[in-house]
């Protein structure tokens, strides 16, 4: 009989220990699990939504990239043609400096060409002049006439 007495009052103990455990420690542990797997299932999906938000901005990455590098492309484009022309006009500037430098330097060589020209007429005619008055002086003779006008040559 002991052993129904002691088995009775294992089975009341038990069932007040599973009846307080029921009531007053399983809620707690089954809200402490239920938001640790809420926090765990927010936790996965804020990582999901982070791994969208990831793809999303790589692609805008990607999209900047590639209207960054056309933006640079036709800026480059543009520099080059806006230095060609530059260089064009420059030659084209040097030519036109050059023409004008040529003709105002074959305008100079004509001007001293015509001082030259007009300074050898003077002496010519000093010298003409000088060998008509010698001629003149002298009496009528030949040989002194091709004499003077050999004089005349060697200083010419």
């Amino acid at each position: 009989m002991n052993l129904n007495a002691t088995l009775i009052a294992q089975l009341v103990v038990f069932f007040i220990l599973a009846w307080f455990t029921m009531k007053f420690v399983w809620p707690p542990v089954m809200k402490a699990l239920d938001d640790r797997a809420k926090k765990i299932a927010d936790g996965l999906a804020a990582a999901d939504k982070a791994k969208a938000d990831l793809v999303a901005v790589e692609r805008r990455v990607q999209d900047e990239l590639s209207k960054a590098k056309d933006v640079a492309s036709d800026v480059r484009g543009s520099a080059e043609k806006q230095a060609s022309s530059l260089i064009d006009e420059a030659r084209a500037e040097a030519a036109k400096l050059i023409a004008q430098a040529r003709e105002a330097a074959e305008a100079e060589a004509g001007a001293a060409m015509q001082r030259a020209r007009d300074a050898l007429r003077e002496e010519v005619a000093a010298l003409a002049v000088k060998g008509a008055q010698q001629i003149l002086s002298r009496e009528v003779n030949a040989q002194v006439h091709a004499e003077l006008l050999a004089n005349l040559k060697k200083e010419l």
